[in-house]
């Protein structure tokens, strides 16, 4: 399993405009944080966790293949912003979105367009997929044969690199040894963003959290055995509805994650190199592109 971290910061991200905080102002490309976002790459799907609005900036220096899942823990802005720059990927076929129904019904009252059924869609248009989901009931993301997008649409450049992806996956399916493919189950857990029931995910032994401020306790069983685990701590000082880094770390010592990476930090933290050197044992701050390797 691997996890590509293409956002860890805030709502604001950082540095945050207008501002001349230490943080801000640091030249540590660690202490610039673009919105909250993660790809997981596991028996040989990619999982896209959340959407914010620097998608497409995150995107660019990512190999550019098909997206097996896009999965939403919630829908504010900085978590589905980037809905939209889900078009170039649907040359690959449509894309499959994940979303509970209040999530869901609120993304289809702002972008109507990026839901259009197949029938009435027209070109430039996303060609999305959006699955309403449940707390407890598993997701699988299976092997399957999805419709191209028609050439016509697409530009030679684009049809040629579309040829090329398709033709490399085709080499590397074959090349996988028993094991290395297959169907990957994801169970979302109910969390609380404040007062607003959002979702975090688990799969495998790994679990990605965030925006949580309290968790249910009916809702730990479903986290048992977890040993790794992406999880929001903003700050230090309290906040209504997010994690501090300390309740974070709190969190993750009651699990008993051998390894946990903070995530959707703001800059009211110290530098990058400087907060990390307070952090205990197994707790690390997560920062933009980097890349775990889970076994």
């Amino acid at each position: 399993m691997r996890i590509t971290i293409l956002g860890s910061g805030t709502s604001c991200g950082v540095p945050q405009v207008g501002c001349p905080c230490e943080v801000c102002t640091s030249t540590d490309p660690k202490d610039k944080r673009l919105r909250c976002s993660s790809l997981l790459e596991v028996n040989g799907k990619r999982i896209l966790i959340d959407c914010g609005p620097d998608f497409r900036q995150q995107m660019l220096g990512i190999d550019f293949k098909p997206l097996d899942a896009v999965l939403i823990t919630h829908e504010h802005y900085d978590h589905v912003g980037g809905l939209d720059d889900l078009r170039p990927y649907s040359i690959f076929g449509d894309v499959d979105v994940y979303a509970e129904k209040f999530c869901a019904d609120h993304l289809m009252e702002r972008i109507p367009y990026c839901f259009t059924p197949k029938e009435k869609r027209y070109p430039g248009v996303p060609a999305i997929n959006l699955i309403e989901i449940e707390p407890h009931v598993p997701i699988v993301i299976r092997d399957t044969e999805k419709e191209l997008m028609s050439p016509r649409y697409l530009e030679e450049p684009v049809k040629q690199k579309r040829q090329q992806v398709l033709d490399a996956l085709k080499a590397e399916k074959e090349a996988r040894v028993e094991g290395e493919h297959g169907d990957v189950t994801i169970m979302p857990i109910r969390v609380m963003h404040g007062r607003l029931p959002i979702v975090g995910f688990r799969v495998e032994n790994f679990a990605y959290i965030t925006d949580m401020k309290t968790i249910p306790e009916s809702e730990l069983s479903y986290l048992q055995g977890v040993e790794y685990m992406i999880v929001n701590g903003l700050r230090h000082h309290e906040h209504p509805s997010h994690q501090t880094i300390d309740e974070a770390i709190a969190f993750s010592r009651r699990l008993g994650v051998k390894e946990t990476w903070l995530v959707h930090m703001s800059h009211n933290i110290k530098k990058h190199q400087e907060e990390e050197k307070l952090l205990p044992s197994g707790i690390h701050l997560a920062y933009d592109g980097e890349v775990i390797e889970l076994l």
